[in-house]
């Protein structure tokens, strides 16, 4: 530790560190522009100029070591004269558009310029004029004549994002920031470069002149997208969401969020929400009031029950619904006499019992690991904010293996990788297990022997028996493989052997309070049993479920389906829609991967005759008769699961079974589907966000084709094809991906081009379109 004096206070940092963090941790305010406490130091605003006993000039605090007995002045005549100094040349060239300045209010340079500006400036040349650039449909980089060059967008991109999407070109006057020639910016994390601008250069193009920011209320909140659970902050204007922003909270999400987080709440606004109750009445749909819908469906399926039996009901909710939602949801379920209630709508296989699948540690220490080994995931696109931590640890000497079906670029490095079909991961996992129990010198699971390991299986198992911080984790894509339990099973052997931590990657916000619940009560995939009742929480079937062909059929041939959700859809085999709150409009709990329960409120008022979710099974419980719906609170309802108190729940997580590890040698033979689930279309709200919709992410499904079956079809990219599961097909354009598995045709699941398709995984038939009689 160093001992330094700033403005007379005594303060001690580890050696190594610069003179703004003594300031930070002293408290002692420094101006600044390019500095950022998580980005590199790049010194080039020198607003931070500060006096330094026996130095012969100013120094950047941002940039200068601290030394043993340093005695820094960050107030004094001299230090003030330049940074005034700084901010003069700041502004010889910034305009004077404040008044419709987006960043007005809450910009760093409007800020400073208060107590380091002068009133009137001696320059008299005429201000220099950049071009605006089009930077996609989130980032606005309409007024760059704004910018200061601090950079913090550009070293933001490399380092934390991963991808260099903006640079600096030119000299003095001339230098200005722009994007690559002809390209957008198409990050999934892009939006945090708004948030770092200090001045309004790049603002956000949705909530571009929508209002002022002391217009707008701010409320916290938690993002319902993915397993993360980031901490938000909803910005509120006459009852409506214009702006969200992270709350920064280290723990979890640092102070970034993805453009998933940011620009969804467009979605809330779609023009298909569903505001008033509806019942389909003579194949015609009517409005009516609550106290109508609620009656018909208690009619409706006490009738369902006397006459096909308790068992005749399932429900199902995707798991960005809320713990007091699923609470009161399988409440109300097993009430009735049925155990067939489930979140895990992607999921094919349920032979894993007894796990309460969670990342297996905190989010902080996956973070810090030495050697990471992901089974299953695209990474980048299911967790962008668990992948920017993956990536600063990597970048910190981490090694990272992947076992996948594409070689997507994770904007990291990869130490080492095996990429087969689907059908082959149990085989290549039992490869990296042989390998890992040679090296190991221990005896490999029954069933092991005589298995050749390959390189790349060598490679892997060499990675994850040496490191001292070790994790295995298993993606979205494992946990909806057909042999989940088997991954599963040789994912805990090698954590077991190697002394790393199992954890999985979870798809939701709320995907493990689903656990917590006891949400997942069902024994097979959803909608393999034919059921005469379905209730349906946030739930859109034909995009949500594993196999949407067997959805559909399930749906169309039931009694009586009732749809709560915020939007319409589903008019053609619902019954009745009842309109509930998306995350904005009701208050819960979401328990993120960690483990960490996320109470929140609703930032604005449910919309029209919307209610939240919880409040409508509560009263639909009342309407049945069945005892225990007596709340008053959504925090009722969470005391009696998680307990009052600060919600411990690390009790109730769980990763290890009692499966034992099964091997394969199975190859891969006919062709077969890789099916991602693409992150703007991941869940209902985000699919109706206009702005995200018009980003690379959004566009429609393509199907991908490995070279070799490219050439054996005689498909060029850009050509037209036909894929083809069980009764359905879909005509996509082709598109040839030279790192894909031969065998292999990737298809995106969750979007209405492809909604006709069947299971997520398995045997898929491809043609050329013209070929097709």
């Amino acid at each position: 530790m160093v001992e330094i004096e700033i403005d007379g206070k005594k303060v001690e940092v580890p050696a190594g560190s610069m003179v703004m963090d003594a300031a930070n941790k002293l408290g002692t305010y420094i101006p600044h522009f390019c500095y950022h406490k998580k980005l590199s130091i790049a010194a080039n605003c020198r607003m931070c100029l500060v006096e330094v006993e026996k130095a012969p000039k100013p120094l950047p605090a941002c940039a200068t070591p601290v030394s043993a007995g340093m005695i820094v002045r960050s107030a004094s005549d001299k230090a003030v004269q330049a940074q005034k100094s700084v901010m003069e040349f700041l502004l010889i060239n910034h305009p004077l558009d404040c008044p419709i300045c987006d960043q007005g209010g809450e910009c760093q340079l409007q800020d400073l310029a208060v107590g380091y500006g002068k009133s009137e400036s001696r320059y008299e040349e005429d201000k220099r004029v950049v071009v605006p650039k089009d930077a996609g449909p989130l980032v606005s980089m309409q007024e760059m004549a704004r910018c200061i060059q601090c950079t913090r967008c550009v070293r933001f991109g490399q380092e934390v994002a991963g991808v260099m999407e903006l640079g600096m070109i030119g000299r003095g006057e001339h230098s200005e920031i722009t994007s690559f020639v002809g390209q957008t910016v198409n990050s999934e994390m892009s939006g945090n470069m708004i948030d770092l601008c200090p001045v309004g250069a790049l603002t956000s193009k949705p909530f571009r002149y929508s209002a002022r920011s002391w217009e707008l209320s701010r409320r916290k909140s938690v993002s319902p997208h993915d397993g993360l659970g980031a901490n938000l902050i909803v910005q509120v204007k006459g009852g409506k969401v214009k702006r969200v922003l992270p709350l920064e909270n280290d723990a979890v999400n640092e102070c970034w969020i993805s453009d998933k987080d940011r620009f969804s709440y467009e979605g809330l606004e779609a023009a298909d929400r569903l505001t008033q109750p509806m019942l389909k009445q003579g194949g015609e749909w009517k409005e009516v009031d609550w106290q109508t819908a609620l009656e018909y469906v208690a009619h409706g399926l006490k009738n369902i029950r006397h006459e096909h039996g308790e068992n005749a009901l399932a429900t199902l909710a995707t798991p960005h619904s809320t713990l007091e939602e699923l609470h009161l949801l399988q409440k109300l379920t097993r009430a009735m006499g049925s155990t067939s209630v489930d979140t895990r709508l992607r999921q094919s296989d349920f032979s894993l019992q007894g796990v309460t699948p969670w990342l297996g540690m905190s989010i902080n220490d996956f973070g810090q690991l030495d050697r990471a080994f992901v089974i299953g995931s695209f990474l980048r696109k299911d967790h962008p904010l668990l992948a920017t931590r993956l990536r600063a640890a990597v970048k910190g000497g981490a090694k990272l293996s992947v076992l996948h079906a594409t070689d997507d670029d994770l904007l990291m490095n990869v130490s080492s990788k095996v990429i087969a079909a689907p059908s082959e991961w149990l085989s290549s996992l039992s490869q990296i297990v042989a390998a890992v129990a040679a090296a190991k010198s221990v005896a490999a699971p029954a069933g092991f022997d005589g298995i050749e390991a390959s390189d790349a299986a060598k490679a892997v198992a060499a990675s994850l028996v040496s490191g001292e911080r070790k994790g295995i984790f298993l993606g979205n894509a494992a946990v909806q493989h057909p042999q989940a339990g088997a991954l599963h099973a040789a994912a805990q052997w090698l954590a077991e052997q190697t002394g790393a931590t199992l954890g999985y990657l979870t798809e939701a916000a709320n995907t493990v309070g689903a656990y917590i619940v006891n949400a997942n009560g069902a024994t097979a995939p959803a909608f393999t049993e034919a059921k005469q009742a379905y209730v349906l929480l946030n739930v859109e079937p034909e995009l949500d479920a594993h196999n949407p062909q067997a959805a559909i059929a399930a749906l169309n041939k039931a009694e009586m389906v009732v749809v709560m959700s915020a939007f319409k859809h589903g008019m053609d085999y619902a019954d009745v829609l009842l309109p509930v709150s998306p995350f904005s409009e009701t208050s819960g709990t979401f328990v993120n991967c960690e483990g960490r329960a996320q109470s929140f409120n609703g930032t604005v008022k449910p919309l029209l005759e919307t209610r939240p979710a919880w409040k409508v099974l509560r009263v639909l419980g009342n309407i049945l008769g069945l005892s225990g719906f007596d709340y008053d609170t959504s925090e009722a309802i969470r005391d009696e699961v998680l307990g009052a108190g600060n919600f411990d729940v690390a009790a109730k997580l769980n990763n290890k079974a009692a499966q034992a590890a099964v091997a394969s040698t199975s190859v891969s033979t006919g062709v077969e589907r890789i099916a991602d689930v693409p992150i703007y279309f991941a869940d209902a709200v985000v699919r109706r966000a206009e702005s995200l919709q018009k980003m690379a992410d959004a566009a429609a499904p393509k199907a991908h084709l490995s070279s070799a079956l490219a050439q054996q079809l005689g498909v060029v990219a850009g050509d037209t094809v036909k894929v083809t599961q069980g009764n359905g097909s879909a005509v996509l354009v082709a598109t040839v991906d030279a790192k894909l598995p031969a065998n292999a045709v990737r298809v995106a699941a969750a979007h209405r081009s492809t909604a006709a398709l069947g299971s997520m995984f398995g045997a898929i038939t491809v043609e050329k379109a013209g070929e097709v009689k």
